[in-house]
């Protein structure tokens, strides 16, 4: 006889007197923790299936230890842009013993005792709309003693501003290189 059950939001396949681990649960070692979430149930060839949950069955485990998993190394790198992480984890679990599993005539148990935690919708409720109340005038109070105002700072004089600049005298111009006289032609005798 083996059932499926969801514990801790894992689906975990379970027989008689085996032993697991799961995320941990909260309640201490060697109590006695309640499955009622069955989503399967095989009796000898006979299965039945819940929707979404067989009604009336339930799984009993006992808590054997609380245990931390080995650790895991959580490595990250990006080729050629210097991007290197390097972390560790290790994750807290609980080993149980599954010592019965119940097919009919499960008692209901209280989510304070069963290693799951069922979370129902939450129903809002909206509050009544409020009719505005009369504003009733305030009563003064006294004003606090507030310390003495401070005489302004006397004003410094405004810095002067540098007077526009005149703009400067027109150089005359460069006078231009003359244009070269074409040289003279040497002349030879001849004799």
């Amino acid at each position: 006889m083996y059932a499926i059950v969801e514990i801790g939001g894992k689906q975990v396949k379970v027989e008689k007197n085996q032993k697991i681990f799961v995320n941990r649960l909260d309640a201490k070692e060697g109590s006695k923790v309640t499955f009622d979430n069955i989503l399967l149930l095989d009796n000898a060839g006979k299965v039945v299936l819940g929707t979404p949950s067989v009604k009336g069955a339930a799984v009993e485990a006992k808590i054997i230890k609380h245990l931390k998993d080995d650790k895991v190394i959580v490595f990250k790198k990006k080729r050629r842009k210097g991007y290197k992480v390097k972390n560790g984890h290790r994750q807290f679990l609980t080993e149980i013993m599954v010592e019965k599993i119940l097919e009919k005539g499960a008692k209901p148990v209280a989510d304070a005792k069963s290693g799951i935690k069922e979370s129902k919708p939450a129903v809002e409720k909206k509050p009544a709309a409020k009719k505005p109340a009369a504003k009733k005038p305030a009563a003064k109070k006294p004003a606090a003693k507030k310390p003495a105002a401070k005489k302004p700072a006397a004003k410094k004089p405004a810095a002067k501003k540098p007077a526009a600049k005149k703009p400067a005298a027109k150089k005359p111009a460069a006078k231009k290189p003359a244009a070269k006289k074409p040289a003279a032609k040497k002349t030879t005798k001849k004799a």
